[in-house]
């Protein structure tokens, strides 16, 4: 915190906005209001001065009489960038040695290097955008699917903050209002209707429950289904992993107990990404280390998201498949019924399955109805608000402070019931003001500010 004080947001920062390593290209950025004639002291070309905004120049980077490298130069005058700030991104060649030289010869002039997310930070504190379109830049970053990205990208185009600033600005009229009657409490003048303030907060907590359900679909979205693999020893779970995955991630062997550890791996199913967990047979047993490895496999389905129940019905019984299932509806986790190879089925299985609705038959050892299964798991994730552009929360942040939203808002609703005074009226609406406007930026303090912008890269 103390750190984060000392420095100085009129400084120009300096760094690498491309990722590490060996290439044909490397950016280097800056930003402040002396970056170009920072810049300009060093480069041999046109005098950046005198050029207009977003244009690109070529040149050389000079220390003194010394060559560095042959560049070009991007012109960003505030507020037209990024950080609403003068800016200026140098594309140089990607060696390292030239990347260092560039950077030190830069901070030698009078920039200093970035912290983690300091230009995003400055596009936040000079009013680009509010702190929930900040964040959703750097989930943008690290979308990995489809659907992360879309999900990413309607929030950092402000479809998220809009809809908080509509509650907001909704709520923020009748705070005013009894605000305002505060100052005439010997007149007994009623400026805010009670009864149009109980429709708002209903209206209100309506649209602010449907935001906190829509976190399960953004967690999924945005980190992943974790879907565990569960069944019997040999029923085939490693089998189906590799078959799902098209590769030998797991040993399959006809030897029951061969997977005694996890063994996860992820794919990407039309834009979802599923984490697939191969646990141990659940089976009880005399192996120590094996036990383990049961004992790990009812912890992971207790953490699942989805569950792939596996039964074989070339060995398995009625009775323990019905059993298994009970347990399976008890653990509260939603879970799919898969009937393993269906090649060597025996018939009394098959026909007794056949009164069980949703089971779905595949044959995991010769690649049968992998892809109807596939099918089964996108079923399992509404991706239709994703496509619709609707807003999903993705945010943990974003999520607790909904919850405490809502609880502040059932306080003013309980307080209206029971007939409390203006001032503690006025109180709990204040605090759900506060909890929303704690999402894109209106209340804040340095220590969020720190701790959200330090998650993001150096040079963004």
């Amino acid at each position: 915190m103390k750190e984060e004080l000392l420095i100085n947001n009129q400084d120009t920062i300096v760094a690498l906005a491309t990722p590490q390593g060996v290439g044909a290209i490397a950016v280097i950025r800056l930003s402040g209001k002396d970056c170009i004639d920072i810049v300009n002291k060093v480069f041999k070309g046109k005098d950046l001065t005198q050029q207009e905004s977003h244009t690109i120049h070529f040149g050389t980077l000079r220390d003194g009489d010394k060559i560095i490298d042959e560049v070009l130069v991007s012109l960003f005058i505030a507020p037209k960038s990024f950080t609403k700030e003068n800016s200026i991104e140098i594309s140089c060649h990607g060696s390292q040695f030239i990347i260092k030289q560039i950077i030190q010869l830069l901070c030698k002039n009078g920039a200093r290097l970035a912290r983690a997310g300091e230009f995003t930070k400055r596009a936040f504190m000079n009013g680009q955008f509010d702190l929930a379109q900040a964040e959703a830049v750097a989930d943008l970053i690290h979308s990995d699917s489809e659907a992360s990205h879309q999900a990413a990208l309607n929030q950092m185009r402000g479809g998220f903050s809009n809809e908080i600033k509509k509650l907001r600005e909704q709520l923020i009229h009748f705070a005013s209002m009894i605000e305002l009657e505060l100052d005439f409490v010997e007149e007994d003048v009623e400026f805010a209707s009670r009864e149009d303030l109980e429709k708002l907060i209903n209206k209100l907590q309506h649209v602010i429950k449907a935001l906190i359900k829509s976190f399960d679909l953004g967690n999924v979205i945005k980190n992943g289904v974790p879907t565990v693999i569960a069944g019997k020893p040999n029923a085939g779970k490693s089998t189906l992993l590799n078959a799902l995955l098209n590769e030998d991630r797991a040993i399959v062997s006809n030897i029951a107990g061969t997977t005694r550890d996890i063994i996860e791996d992820e794919i990407n199913i039309e834009g979802v990404s599923f984490r697939f967990i191969d646990t141990a047979g659940i089976r009880e047993t005399s192996d120590t280390v094996e036990a383990i490895g049961v004992e790990r496999t009812h912890a992971k389905m207790k953490e699942a998201s989805l569950i792939l129940y596996l039964f074989d019905l070339a060995e398995d019984n009625i009775l323990d498949i019905n059993r298994e299932i009970n347990r399976l509806e008890n653990l509260g986790v939603p879970f799919l019924k898969i009937a393993n190879k269906t090649d060597i089925a025996q018939p009394e299985l098959k026909e007794a399955l056949g009164k069980m609705e949703d089971v779905l038959y595949i044959s995991a050892g010769k690649g049968e109805n992998i892809e109807l299964l596939k099918n089964k798991l996108l079923e399992q994730v509404n991706l239709d608000k994703v496509k619709r552009g609707d807003t999903i929360v993705t945010n943990v942040r974003h999520y607790e402070s909904l919850v405490q939203t809502r609880d502040s808002l059932q306080d003013v609703l309980n307080g209206l019931a029971m007939g409390i005074t203006n001032d503690f009226l006025a109180l709990d609406i204040r605090h759900a003001l506060h909890h929303l406007g704690e999402i894109t930026g209106e209340i804040t303090n340095d220590d969020l500010l720190a701790n959200i912008f330090s998650k993001f890269c150096i040079g963004k």
